[in-house]
């Protein structure tokens, strides 16, 4: 038996089926991320999780204890949720927001003991908003307010925390941050998390498991390699004017169309500013002699007209120089990238030579 499970789950509002056949199996202490494109049924999963919407049908399970047969207390001490709305206290402190997370402990009259004033230091200084303790919540910025709101629900000391976008609103500092906290918490708390995230390039790195939400039924759900093999990320967000790296689990925009007017002679990552650069200034470039398994590849594989790749670990052949000197020369200018000549790239240098002869020459 799983930790946290879902049976036949369907979702909706107003009794009528948004998502369904929703099985989902997960391990105390790990990372579940709900990836998909706005609108699709994210936020309306993790509500029926946390009891905050009825299920439609189905069964959500903790340690094989329905959430609906749970009372509110019960439910309080299993689980803690942060979701999207926005709370407006009045003249609240922040310590005083996250002591909020203790109630479920605390006696009839909400009297806070030393450990639960410990706890609530402990999960101020996690989330890095303890020199902000005796602030005016309201003075917050949004990123602010964020991981305080995350302060609070960590006070509960939950089995399970679910998250609705708990990236949004934080700059990339407190983006991977948040992010090592709650694989900090996964691996030494054994917290459990369920969680979406916009960033897919994030998600893939922070999860254990991914869920794809696309359309009526789940289009994935496994490892963050089965699932972005199953269903490419170009497909999930139906994304037309741009590509999605899985090496480096980042999107490049899109390519510029038409005949490559510049050749880049790269490699080793000393061509990824100069293809990136061409493609903001919407110039068509060609690239190569690129191995395959290089990092320059990778982009001009998204970015480039046309590339010439080699085989990894094998000196480049003479049908590799060929192909590259006839597509450089259509070119108006050729870019010397600065990546290093050697022996099994030593026809890139005479590429290098020959337009240098014919003054096409440029270095970057």
């Amino acid at each position: 038996m799983s930790f946290f499970e879902t049976r036949g789950l369907a979702v909706g509002y107003n009794g009528k089926t948004l998502i369904r056949d929703i099985d989902i199996a997960l391990e105390k202490g790990g990372i579940l991320t709900l990836i998909g494109p706005n609108g699709s049924g994210k936020s309306t999963i993790l509500k029926t999780i946390a009891r905050q919407l009825a299920a439609i049908r189905g069964t959500v399970a903790i340690e094989g204890g329905e959430l609906s047969a749970m009372t509110v207390k019960e439910l309080a001490k299993k689980q803690a949720v942060v979701l999207t709305d926005r709370i407006r206290p009045e003249l609240l402190s922040v310590r005083e927001i996250v002591e909020l997370g203790r109630y479920p402990y605390t006696n009839i009259v909400g009297r806070m003991t030393d450990e639960d004033k410990r706890i609530v230091d402990d999960s101020l200084e996690l989330v890095s908003v303890k020199p902000l303790a005796d602030r005016d919540f309201m003075t917050l910025s949004d990123g602010q307010k964020q991981r305080v709101i995350l302060a609070r629900a960590l006070a509960q000391q939950p089995e399970l925390l679910i998250l609705d976008e708990p990236t949004a609103f934080l700059d990339i500092k407190h983006k991977t941050e948040l992010l090592s906290v709650l694989r900090y918490l996964a691996r030494e708390r054994g917290v459990t998390v369920i969680m979406s995230l916009h960033e897919t390039d994030l998600a893939a790195k922070a999860s254990d498991l991914l869920l794809c939400v696309k359309g009526e039924t789940i289009a994935a759900f496994g490892t963050p390699d089965e699932v972005i093999k199953k269903v490419p990320i170009e497909e999930l967000y139906d994304l037309k004017k741009g590509s999605y790296n899985a090496a480096f689990g980042s999107v490049e925009l899109e390519k510029a169309e038409g005949k490559p007017k510049v050749f880049v002679i790269a490699g080793a990552g000393f061509g990824i500013p100069v293809m990136r650069r061409l493609q903001r200034e919407r110039v068509p470039f060609a690239a190569g002699i690129l191995f395959e398994n290089d990092v320059d590849a990778a982009v001009a594989n998204n970015l480039a007209s046309e590339c010439v790749t080699a085989t990894a670990f094998e000196p480049m052949r003479e049908e590799h120089f060929i192909r590259a000197r006839a597509l450089m020369l259509s070119c108006e200018e050729v870019i010397d990238a600065g990546a290093p000549i050697g022996k099994l790239n030593e026809y890139n240098g005479k590429l290098l030579e020959i337009a240098k002869e014919k003054g096409l020459l440029h270095y970057d």
